[in-house]
């Protein structure tokens, strides 16, 4: 089977912020996070953390679009 994964962070500098923001909505979701490998995570609480981590990026462009840069 083909790794066909478009995970791909593509500004290499946001890493780090990525990795932050992952581990700041677990933590807001009181889902626990290992440095590293979380292949324990379930898929539901996994999906939680990436759909809020959306939600939170979408909210973040739409301020910066309507002017009020504020978080």
């Amino acid at each position: 089977m083909a790794n066909n994964s478009n995970n791909q962070i593509n500004v290499p500098e946001a890493r780090e912020a990525m990795r932050n923001m992952k581990h700041e909505v677990a933590n807001e979701l009181g889902i626990t996070l290992n440095q590293g490998y979380n292949g324990n995570l379930s898929s539901k609480d996994a999906g939680h953390i990436g759909g809020n981590m959306v939600k939170k990026m979408i909210e973040a462009q739409e301020r910066q679009m309507s002017g009020n840069s504020r978080f």
